[in-house]
């Protein structure tokens, strides 16, 4: 039988962590002991290695409860369900990378053309599938790796020099500690 703190530890979990899911009844201890720690059988470390796995994979307590309850038909579709989303992640990141991408490829050679301006940008981004905090965050990285390159890009848009510093600043808020 293991203790709290050693099943946290075994696992890289905190022990409050463990006692949530005591609580919402992911994560039941077998027993306790005379003392009233609560203590896990083998089969509950097998069930946390499971639980571990399934949030590894990005699945949501609600998701885990009903798997683990299930006899097996739904994990399927949920698990599908979670891979379908993490692939249309992986295509809005990739969206952010071919623009970062371009950004810094046309200031390399002197900066976008001015035909493109605020207006048509924010048109293009809406056009690739972002909303307001994915293009937030593209500007917070495009500050981050870019600075200068970002504060000659917004100007380009014919975005004024007030607004421009009001964006970066913005940005710079975002992503500092």
């Amino acid at each position: 039988m293991f203790r709290i703190g050693q099943l946290a530890r075994q696992y890289g979990l905190s022990r409050s962590t463990l006692l949530y899911y005591d609580r919402i009844g992911l994560l039941c201890p077998s027993g306790r002991s005379e003392a009233g720690y609560r203590l896990y059988s083998p089969v509950d470390r097998e069930r946390l290695a499971a639980i571990c796995s399934f949030r590894q994979a990005g699945l949501g307590i609600g998701d885990i409860s009903g798997i683990l309850r299930s006899s097996g038909g739904s994990t399927a579709e949920i698990v599908s369900q979670r891979l379908l989303a993490v692939g249309r992640e992986i295509q809005a990141l990739q969206i952010k990378q071919r623009l970062l991408a371009g950004m810094l490829r046309l200031q390399g050679q002197g900066g976008p053309l001015r035909s493109v301006d605020k207006e048509m940008f924010v048109e293009l981004l809406r056009a690739a599938g972002m909303d307001d905090n994915a293009m937030q965050q593209l500007h917070v990285e495009f500050e981050r790796r870019a600075p200068e390159a970002h504060h000659a890009f917004l100007l380009s848009l014919g975005i004024s020099e007030r607004e421009a510093r009001t964006i970066r600043r913005c940005s710079v808020h975002e992503w500092q500690p």
